[in-house]
């Protein structure tokens, strides 16, 4: 086992010439020096590098700030302020007990007080999964602090009726029998009359069963959930209605993993030496609060007024990128694309080409 300082040092957080120390870490692409940041009453691990316009990168679940390690130095040299933290109740930063400490008042809180904090204006939020969820938020909370918005496999969908969109339910659903969500009534008490128990979501839900099964195998959580090379969006549309409960979570581990792994040894093993350090109850606990976010934005208008970018993956079966049809609707400026042969985690499956993507929309919106 590499000691917690030497394997910083090879993961780049030294020399960036300490990574041809060992083979297994020849490919990692380098993070800048972490700092702490205290922001809205917690402290924050924050990543920067380089200098111009302010891109902040957030993460999704289990992510860390690591997630964006492939896209920090390209967008630094492209001329940009590239801002990452390790969101609440993730990697380096604080992780409170409470579950409404994780609530998107807190979250989109974070993040404006990272930007007072850092004396930066306006940013171009980029989200993937969960850190998609949190940027498409920010403009509506928090408009006057954001230049635009860029989401990564992760649709704009109104009150957070995500895992209520039409491509997913309607699959779960007794033959002859449809489903309409109301915007009006809690999600979760809709997910109920649809979904297994064991669905991941509702499963998060019910009490600490899944955060204990995962907090239990770190490795084989961070292992298990990061894959790809595994069946195409149009082979999962042939399987049994049953497999649209999406069970994924808190369940005990397949012995042999189907697909291919996302990460390389070294990159498992930065993620699960920060896994092991808060366990994955703190990311857990964003879930916990779908009901009280719904209830936060009852009266705000849904509508995204600032330049914003939509990068779906061909293969995540979760969020389809057939969920994206209709996002102009609420997205005033949305420009979209989809990446060919990718499943969920498109920044780091898919690096250059969603990494060109990003590039490209920034230098043409907002130029460095």
């Amino acid at each position: 086992m590499i000691d917690i300082s030497r394997r910083r040092l090879l993961l780049g957080f030294g020399a960036a010439a300490a990574t041809s120390m060992m083979p297994v870490f020849a490919q990692q692409a380098t993070m800048p020096p972490v700092r702490m940041v205290k922001t809205n009453g917690i402290n924050l691990a924050v990543y920067e590098a380089g200098s111009g316009p302010a891109v902040v990168l957030l993460h999704g679940f289990p992510g860390l700030a690591f997630s964006w390690r492939h896209q920090i130095p390209a967008l630094a040299a492209a001329g940009y302020r590239v801002i990452v933290p390790d969101l609440r109740g993730y990697g380096l930063s604080d992780t409170p007990k409470d579950v409404e400490s994780y609530d998107i008042a807190h979250l989109t809180g974070d993040i404006v007080g990272l930007l007072d904090a850092l004396d930066v204006k306006k940013a171009v939020f980029v989200g993937h999964d969960w850190g998609g969820l949190l940027a498409w938020q920010m403009p509506l909370f928090h408009e006057v602090r954001v230049a635009g918005v860029i989401s990564a496999n992760t649709p704009f969908i109104p009150h957070w009726m995500l895992w209520l969109h039409p491509d997913l339910v309607n699959p779960a659903l007794p033959e002859g029998k449809t489903f309409v969500a109301d915007p009006n009534v809690d999600p979760i008490v809709q997910m109920r009359e649809i979904y297994s128990s064991e669905m991941y979501v509702l499963k998060f839900l019910n009490g600490k069963t899944a955060d204990t099964v995962m907090n239990r195998d770190p490795r084989g959580t961070v292992r298990g959930s990061m894959r790809k090379d595994l069946i195409t969006s149009a082979e999962w549309g042939k399987l049994p209605p049953a497999v649209a409960h999406m069970e994924y979570y808190g369940q005990p581990l397949p012995a042999k993993l189907p697909g291919r792994d996302v990460l390389n040894a070294g990159e498992l093993e930065f993620y699960v030496e920060h896994f092991e350090r808060t366990g994955f109850t703190p990311a857990i606990n964003w879930y916990r609060n779908l009901s009280r976010n719904w209830k936060a934005g009852l009266d705000v208008d849904q509508t995204i007024r600032v330049p914003s970018m939509m990068i779906s993956a061909a293969h995540d079966v979760v969020l389809r990128p057939s969920m994206t049809n209709g996002m102009d609707a609420y997205v005033n400026d949305l420009e979209k694309h989809v990446i060919a042969d990718c499943w969920h985690w498109t920044p780091e499956e898919k690096p250059q080409e969603f990494t060109q993507l990003v590039t490209s929309w920034l230098e043409r919106r907002f130029p460095s």
